[in-house]
């Protein structure tokens, strides 16, 4: 009789034994598994984190590469020559339209201001100094091209533009020493242009305002 409760408590004991062994071996083996996920998991976070910060460097570094490639067909004059006087007297400009040079104490408003009369080229060329991009085009200028450019403008800080009728070009891009042709408003020029040159590295008094100045007359 006692042997037999013996032999139970020993089976019963075995068994618990053995579920515990078995317990722990899944417990190991799914912790395995976690460990092994989570590090899957990781390696892909960072392995797509690497290729995001790659892919960010890569674009940044074509920006500047564009940055600095000359606009093809761009004019460029000698900044160290050109005046940068206050005169409060007409200016002769060896160029049309001016590109720098002794100019007016005012500058025209130029955060993206499109305006409908031909400009003071005095004042125009201040709003250069501080780094505009100034549009111009004469009357062999497509309609549908100067629309185009005035909302591009409009939206665009450190912009203005307005007709010229003496100038040689259709439409002409003018930046402090720098000057580009162009027929069409969809040349992409214009936007390698504004791209390198608003607020860009020729810019004299870079962050000066463009706001308070003269508006349209």
């Amino acid at each position: 009789m006692g042997s037999s409760k013996s032999d139970d408590n020993h089976s019963r004991q075995a068994r618990i034994a053995r579920m515990r062994r078995a317990d722990q071996i899944r417990d190991r083996r799914n912790k395995a598994i976690a460990i092994t996920v989570s590090a899957a998991v990781v390696t892909g976070l960072i392995g797509f984190g690497a290729w995001v910060m790659i892919d960010q460097q890569n674009k940044k570094d074509e920006k500047v590469a564009a940055a600095k490639a000359p606009v093809d067909g761009e004019q460029t004059w000698d900044a160290a020559k050109l005046g940068r006087k206050h005169v409060d007297t007409p200016v002769k400009y060896e160029m049309n339209p001016p590109v720098g040079g002794d100019h007016s104490p005012r500058w025209m408003n130029c955060n993206g201001d499109v305006y409908k009369n031909q400009l003071p080229e005095v004042n125009a060329v201040h709003s250069l100094e501080h780094g505009a991009v100034w549009v111009t085009y004469n009357e062999k200028a497509d309609g549908a091209d100067v629309e185009k450019l005035a909302g591009t403008v409009a939206k665009t800080p450190y912009t203005l533009m307005s007709p010229d009728k003496e100038q040689a070009g259709t439409i002409m891009l003018s930046a402090w020493g720098k000057q580009l042709t162009v027929d069409k408003a969809d040349d992409p020029r214009v936007a390698q242009f504004f791209t390198k040159y608003v607020q860009g590295p020729q810019t004299p008094e870079p962050g000066a305002a463009c706001t308070n100045g003269l508006a349209d007359k």
